[in-house]
């Protein structure tokens, strides 16, 4: 019996006083406290998703990105088909792109809110200028008629309830009214069409073209550069664009007041002919989309995301700190007390997150880690019993805070500020621990005061 208690008494002193045991408690801890910061990602992409439902719903009120794709001239053509010895006519469609196109425009962004959220919407006043050559060649093969009288014009605009005038084309000085909807819808899926007086008395000759645009939008404005020159000039109150697609500005000024962008773009730049029947060019004219983007002038939930993804890392330093005091001090601390001070260190992203939604993200960054900072030094100083080991944790924290807070403004760098300061971290826990002896190393039986 007295064999037995005396293991089970050594067995007992091995359990409370073994360092390996401790480290191994330790990890599991670090990787139980994995779960509670997977939610946290959760609750950041699930607040991030109303943000962009809000945008869309705004936007679905308001009216959506948009995208500007012509004018395109059409005239049908009618071709002769023998199958089967049967002669048969069928029409096309003959597109031509214009030989000039010119763009110019200005933007007005406002800020709507639905809840919480701030949603970009925009109202702009655009001019739209060029030629149309109409000297162009055509598949002979099978040609019959082309019916010169009964051509179109089409402009592709994505969201109709965008637009807030009127539109009159002025067409070799003749004033024009367009309808609403698209006859190309395997070309256009969505814009307005006029109908054009015929052609025949103008086949030698370029005619020019114009009409203005009030189109209101949300978010994005993009253009199909489908001019033989296309030359598109923006202005804008905007002090925070982001330049997308396929081309980027030949000229751009940003300040804190505005921006102003200008591109040229020839028709060598893009892979869309200049008039054809046969095949379908909606993809290529997609793909040659380019634009703006009125993008906020911070990405909080990007920025919260992110900074979630260093919780490990917090969390096993912060860990290291309490694990080497106990090591040094010879004062054990119970794993309770070491989740009590994990599950605060991931209070901080939840903090971060509620508090970024009501004011900038520097200032929330800097409130929360005022408060979690605070609250684990307090703790600290009862458990340690030593306030230079309070000293050296809160100085540990406000540090890790501090580098992740750099990292997250210098994005492009994050990588190589990362690496280096893991590599400085590293060699400061080999220098401070390089005197232990790690094979005679036990905790005392020493019972906290």
């Amino acid at each position: 019996m007295n064999t037995e208690n005396k293991s089970f008494e050594k067995a007992h002193r091995w359990v409370r006083n073994s360092v390996t045991l401790k480290v191994v408690t330790i990890t599991v801890m670090v990787i139980l406290l994995l779960i509670p910061t997977e939610m946290v990602k959760s609750i950041i992409s699930e607040r991030e998703h109303l943000n962009n439902s809000a945008t869309n719903e705004v936007g679905s009120k308001w009216a959506g990105s948009q995208q500007l794709n012509g004018p395109i001239l059409t005239i049908p053509v009618v071709y002769e088909v023998i199958s089967a010895d049967q002669k048969s006519e069928v029409v096309k469609y003959w597109h031509i792109l214009p030989e000039e196109l010119k763009i110019e425009g200005t933007i007005q962004p406002e800020k709507l809110r639905r809840g919480i959220y701030e949603v970009v919407v925009y109202k702009s006043n655009l001019s739209f200028s060029g030629k149309f050559d109409l000297d162009k060649s055509i598949d002979q093969n099978g040609l019959k008629e082309i019916r010169y009288n009964q051509s179109f014009l089409t402009l592709g605009i994505t969201d109709l309830r965008g637009i807030k005038n009127e539109i009159i084309l002025n067409w070799n000085n003749e004033k024009l009214k367009v309808k609403p909807g698209s006859t190309l819808s395997d070309l256009i899926y969505s814009g307005v069409t006029c109908d054009l007086p015929s052609l025949t008395d103008n086949l030698r000759n370029k005619v020019a073209f114009d009409f203005s645009l009030n189109l209101q939008g949300s978010q994005s404005m993009t253009f199909i550069p489908l001019g033989n020159i296309t030359e598109v000039s923006l202005t804008s109150n905007w002090p925070s664009p982001s330049f997308d697609g396929n081309f980027l500005p030949d000229a751009r000024e940003v300040s804190t007041t505005g921006f102003t962008a200008s591109w040229k773009i020839l028709q060598i730049n893009r892979n869309i002919p200049q008039s054809w029947v046969y095949g379908n060019q909606r993809e290529k004219i997609d793909s040659a989309a380019f634009g703006v983007n009125l993008i906020l002038p911070l990405d909080d939930y990007q920025k919260s995301m992110r900074s979630a993804k260093y919780a490990v890392l917090t969390i096993a330093l912060t860990f290291l700190i309490f694990f080497l005091v106990e090591i040094l001090n010879r004062r054990k601390i119970h794993p309770f007390q070491y989740t009590l001070v994990g599950l605060a260190l991931i209070l901080f992203y939840v903090l971060l997150i509620s508090i970024s939604e009501h004011t900038n993200f520097n200032t929330a960054y800097f409130i929360s880690t005022f408060a979690i900072v605070t609250m684990v030094s307090l703790y600290s100083l009862s458990i340690f019993k030593m306030k230079k080991f309070t000293v050296i944790l809160t100085t540990t924290l406000v540090a890790i805070y501090g580098f992740l807070f750099v990292t997250l403004q210098l994005e492009d760098y994050a990588l190589l500020m990362g690496s280096i300061g893991l590599t400085i971290i590293l060699g400061a826990t080999m220098y401070f621990t390089r005197k232990i002896n790690w094979y005679q190393l036990n905790f005392e039986s020493q019972e906290q005061d």
